[in-house]
């Protein structure tokens, strides 16, 4: 019985790949900021009036002062000396100077702030999101280019965003105010200067469109190459021993080479668009100058009002001017946020239904009621799996490699869902509790222990939220780990190294049962936890095991059959089902396909006494 349709995880809407629609995509978090943000850009406002200002007191400075043809009167120097009004002109330029820079620092910080919280914002959703989506997203997604969309990415948004983009803005709004001061000023010359933007916007659009494709390929190629780099960097071990330092540094040189080329692309596109506007600013320039200069001595402009209108103009072309340099770093940065929402445009495939409720405290009961699963659609990795383990039981998992053990006991955890069927604990399908409220009941101990970064004490309170450290304690004693901690620099403050590399596997591995055995947990899931161990780890650990487990439903994966001979129920996993099942005794007497494994695994020559089977090594 299907209880849910099976998706792969796909982007609700296609993205276009336009700066505005990465606005619009973060509105939601700029909202959240919008009083800081007004403040900012109304003191913005005030500083665009202040920039229109500025080439004034050069128009009374000309008009009143250095060309006294142009002043039929002496009104026009409003009733004061001619070195009386300098001297005010000189202290206007100041003051305009002055509070210019007062509102610009404002509107500066102020964006800057309200982009540095609505990252860090974001940047701590996709984070979020990241650790919640499920096991199939992130087997599709390498992780050094995840972590090059967490990391890199937003840092280079935030970087244009405060350094590209508010400067653009800032331009753009000063830009407007001059055009239309200078259409006030002369109709004519401002129709004669705009005749350029048609041009440059038909330019520009074309440019950039390839711009940002290069840089959309130049931060996946980034991503692959943190990718690679985190790969081989993590298995350094393996690339020493086995000297695959040439064949890494091949790779590696390919995928750099590709992400130079791009880049280089990108720069060229960017220059060529940065000679086009100089070009193109220059022609228009000597236009407007040389029928300016017609206007003025027709009198129907002051030589003053040109000197504005041409301060204006030159102004107003600034941006264009910087547009090239600012066209590619916000072509960056829109790939870059693509990147992001990307990520959090993903719905993970496993989550709470809408109904979930909070589970009650499991006794134990694990029923699987005809349970199919597969990663792809048309390729089923468990079929028609049944099976019931009874609340403290001992259930071991058994079979070859790759024959769906693993992703059997994941189904429990709900790290995937069944594409049909149903998985009950306490006669309760498991989709219909919350996926927090599961996994907190569900104690797990991997073959390879994963450690974090952080102190001994942390890393055993992981395993339950708030753990006290006499909690902590009482744990790491019943998984043999107490003396050995005691023993470390620091005790259970001694930061481990990443991964617990510092320790040996052993101690890792008592770490983990440690971090297990806090959550006193119903459940319990062992994925062949001794496996790799020396001798007496080995016993060390196995010995912690039977501690925890002890009183709890356990499934164990594991190899070495010897470890499961005085299991509860022994299930026999072949090609995704169970083929046989039973105790140990049960399933020897049989004479199938675990009795053939263990004879091969412990080199039984014999037949059983009183025999009803008979087989070699």
């Amino acid at each position: 019985m299907k209880y849910c349709n099976r998706k792969k995880p796909v982007k609700k809407k296609k993205l276009i790949p336009k700066a505005w629609q990465v606005l619009l995509k973060f509105s939601p978090y700029i909202l959240q900021h919008k009083f800081l943000i007004s403040g900012s850009l109304l003191a913005l406002l005030v500083e665009t009036g202040l920039r229109l200002l500025e080439p004034w007191p050069l128009k009374y400075v000309f008009d009143h002062i250095l060309i006294p043809a142009h002043s039929n009167s002496p009104a026009e120097t409003y009733g004061m000396s001619p070195m009386l009004l300098l001297s005010l002109l000189a202290v206007s330029i100041v003051a305009i100077a002055s509070l210019s820079s007062i509102t610009s620092y404002l509107s500066t910080y102020g964006i800057s702030l309200a982009v540095v919280r609505i990252l860090s914002e974001v940047r701590g959703n996709v984070f979020s999101r990241l650790q919640r989506l499920s096991l199939s997203f992130h087997q599709q997604f390498k992780s050094g280019d995840l972590i090059t969309r967490v990391t890199t990415d937003i840092s280079k948004i935030r970087h244009v965003a405060t350094s590209t983009a508010l400067p653009l803005i800032r331009n753009s709004a000063v830009m407007l105010g001059m055009f239309s001061v200078m259409c006030w000023l002369n109709w004519e010359l401002a129709l004669l200067a705009l005749t350029v933007f048609p041009l440059f916007v038909l330019l520009n659009t074309h440019l950039l469109k390839r711009i940002r494709s290069f840089s959309r390929q130049h931060c996946n190629s980034e991503g692959v190459l943190a990718s690679t780099t985190g790969e081989t960097i993590g298995a350094i071990k393996v690339v020493q021993a086995l000297s695959l330092h040439h064949q890494l540094d091949n790779i590696f040189t390919v995928q750099n080479n590709k992400s130079l080329t791009e880049a280089i692309q990108s720069l060229r596109i960017s220059a060529a668009l940065q000679r086009t506007v100089q070009v193109l600013m220059a022609a228009i320039m000597a236009v407007v100058l040389w029928r300016g200069a017609q206007v003025v001595q027709q009198k129907a402009l002051t030589p003053g009002e040109l000197l504005v209108f041409i301060s204006y103009l030159k102004n107003s072309f600034e941006p264009l001017r910087k547009i090239s340099n600012q066209a590619r770093q916000i072509a960056k940065a829109t790939a870059s946020g693509e990147r992001v929402i990307e990520l959090l445009e993903y719905e993970p495939q496993v989550q709470d239904l809408p109904k979930a409720e909070i589970a009650h405290p499991f006794v134990g009961a694990v029923r699987f009621e005809n349970v199919s699963f597969g990663y792809q659609s048309n390729q089923e990795i468990l079929q028609h799996i049944n099976l019931v383990a009874k609340p403290g039981q001992q259930v071991a998992v058994v079979g070859a490699s790759g024959s769906g053990k693993s992703t059997l006991l994941s189904l429990i955890l709900r790290l995937y869902d069944p594409v049909t069927g149903k998985i009950f604990i306490d006669g309760q399908d498991i989709r219909e509790y919350t996926l927090d409220s599961l996994r907190q009941q569900i104690s797990i101990v991997l073959q390879e222990s994963i450690l974090f970064a952080v102190s001994v004490r942390e890393n055993i309170g992981y395993g339950k939220i708030g753990a006290t450290d006499k909690e902590i304690e009482a744990a790491a004693r019943l998984a043999n780990a107490h003396d050995f901690i005691m023993q470390l620099p620091q005790g259970y403050d001694t930061i481990l190294s990443e991964r617990g590399g510092t320790l040996s596997g052993g101690q890792r591995q008592r770490i983990a049962i440690a971090r297990a055995a806090i959550r006193q947990a119903p459940i319990v899931i062992l994925d062949e936890p001794t496996a790799g161990l020396d001798n007496r780890s080995q016993r060390v650990v196995t010995e912690a095991l039977e501690q925890l487990t002890q009183g709890r439903t356990t499934f164990l994966i594991a190899h070495n059959l010897q470890t499961v001979q005085g299991a509860d129920l022994i299930l026999y996993v072949e090609n995704g089902g169970i083929v046989e099942q039973g105790t140990h005794k049960e399933l020897m007497g049989v004479a199938g396909k675990y009795a053939n494994l263990f004879c091969l695994t412990q080199r039984c020559r014999d037949a059983e006494k009183g025999g009803t089977y008979a087989m070699e090594a």
